[in-house]
């Protein structure tokens, strides 16, 4: 049986679903083809019916106006025509075209059309203007009705006119226009969504180039993307392209290292077994000597390594005066005779690691105690203006040779071997410096009559 006590097992969480780009751009295609279909569809709908129930109005109040022109009083004050109306069919019953005369205390004079029915007026108010409505006093049959208040001559009576007619053709009207537009509003909403569907994929089709060139640099060894592509897809290979140079050139530094750090430490390791294998009887001050530059060299490489690493970042960022205040305290311990300035911007900031700043700040300073005559000035940030940081490390030493200012930022290169150290201090300042983009210069101080280090690094953004 298992302990009781036993871990749970913890199930992996699967992997999001991937999400298309293009089922995004249709996604949205489809909206709003759709809103503007909809909306467009509604409107063009409501102007057509309400364009074909204004003509169908407008006949029935020609009718209406021929019927209140050809009506008269008569003398028993009834109304009467004094011509017919044109239209055959109010003599047809149950034509679906009706009219009728209404008045006060009055009988309703019907057409014949009506037979045996009535129409419901309104009689609840005045319309001395058109009234239309609607109305379902039939059954089976819906009608449109205008109807209108009049006084005719010789009469006190105010006679309500009325016409109407069934709505049998009016709805059939918009129901054809209704049919018509559902139809064309579709066939055009799944023509808009092929298209767009095409316009997805061909508009897509350069990051599938992407893709298969990148595909093509895993399987044939090309190390750029060369393929001419559209100019909103170009930054994108731009930065691929940049971003697989950054990639070679670390590659190749971590080669070059590797080669260097081999060949750095094949001689001493050669001499270390040669002696070892010729049982030399200082063997032991050899394995001293040969381990310390193979130390050197190891470190050298390790500084670096670290230095190439943290740059890989993109967001470093440091302050100078903290890091000099830092290491001329350290310095200051073992050089307690020197007497050492710190002067200049204390805000600069410049796009280094705080480790590498102590690193080359550590070196110079400490080289300017070690071969100076006892006074040391650091002065930070010597051109603000400057679109780099510029640090100054002066002594008061005998200084180098401007001859010999090039080579000793050579690994080992030392002038004074009188003096402990592993001759690596500039060669690092140097290698770190330029990883960072920076620089370092040598020259003569004015102030102090030695050597000058001039070190330039670049600010934060730049």
């Amino acid at each position: 049986m298992p302990a009781a006590d036993a871990d749970p097992v913890v199930l992996a969480t699967p992997p999001a679903p991937q999400r298309s780009l293009a089922k995004r751009m249709m996604a949205i295609a489809a909206i709003w083809i759709s809103v503007l279909l909809l909306g467009g569809g509604f409107a063009l709908d409501r102007a057509l019916t309400r364009e074909v129930q204004e003509n169908f109005d407008d006949q029935l109040e020609y009718v209406l106006t021929a019927l209140i022109a050809s009506a008269e009083v008569d003398d028993w004050g009834d109304v009467r025509f004094y011509r017919s109306l044109g239209d055959q069919r109010f003599l047809e019953v149950n034509s679906g075209v009706y009219w009728q005369i209404s008045g006060p205390e009055r009988d309703p004079y019907p057409s014949r059309s009506l037979w045996d029915r009535t129409l419901e007026v309104h009689g609840d108010h005045e319309d001395n203007e058109p009234h239309f409505y609607d109305s379902n006093q039939f059954p089976d049959e819906p009608l449109r009705i205008v109807e209108r208040n009049i006084i005719l001559p010789d009469s006190d009576v105010q006679w309500t006119f009325t016409v109407a007619s069934a709505r049998e053709e009016l709805d059939f009207q918009v129901a054809r226009i209704r049919s018509i537009l559902v139809w064309s509003f579709a066939v055009l909403g799944l023509g808009l969504l092929i298209m767009a569907a095409l316009q997805s994929w061909y508009g897509l089709s350069p990051l599938r180039r992407v893709r298969a060139a990148i595909k093509s640099m895993r399987s044939e060894g090309a190390n750029r993307i060369e393929e001419p592509l559209p100019l909103e897809v170009e930054p994108l290979v731009d930065e691929i392209n940049a971003l697989l140079a950054h990639t070679e050139k670390q590659a190749e530094e971590a080669r070059m290292h590797a080669g260097n750090l081999a060949h750095a430490l094949k001689t001493p390791l050669t001499v270390l077994t040669n002696a070892a294998t010729a049982h030399d009887p200082k063997l032991s001050d050899l394995v001293c000597r040969e381990t310390k530059t193979m130390q050197r060299h190891v470190e050298h490489h390790l500084a670096r390594a670290r230095a190439v690493g943290r740059r890989a970042t993109g967001h470093s960022r440091a302050e100078v005066w903290p890091s000099a205040e830092s290491v001329l305290r350290a310095v200051t311990r073992i050089y307690e005779d020197t007497r050492f300035d710190l002067d200049g911007n204390r805000e600069a900031t410049v796009a280094i690691e705080r480790q590498d700043l102590d690193e080359i700040l550590g070196n110079l300073i400490e080289n300017a105690a070690k071969y100076g005559g006892g006074s040391v000035f650091v002065t930070v940030d010597a051109l603000p203006d400057d679109a780099l940081c510029t640090i100054w490390v002066e002594d008061d030493g005998p200084g180098i040779p401007e001859a010999e200012r090039i080579r000793i930022f050579d690994r080992g290169a030392r002038l004074d071997t009188g003096k402990p150290g592993t001759g690596l201090g500039l060669s690092i300042v140097r290698d770190v410096a330029e990883i960072y983009a920076g620089e370092v210069e040598l020259g003569t101080s004015e102030d102090l009559g030695g050597l000058q280090v001039t070190l330039r690094l670049p600010r934060p953004g730049n």
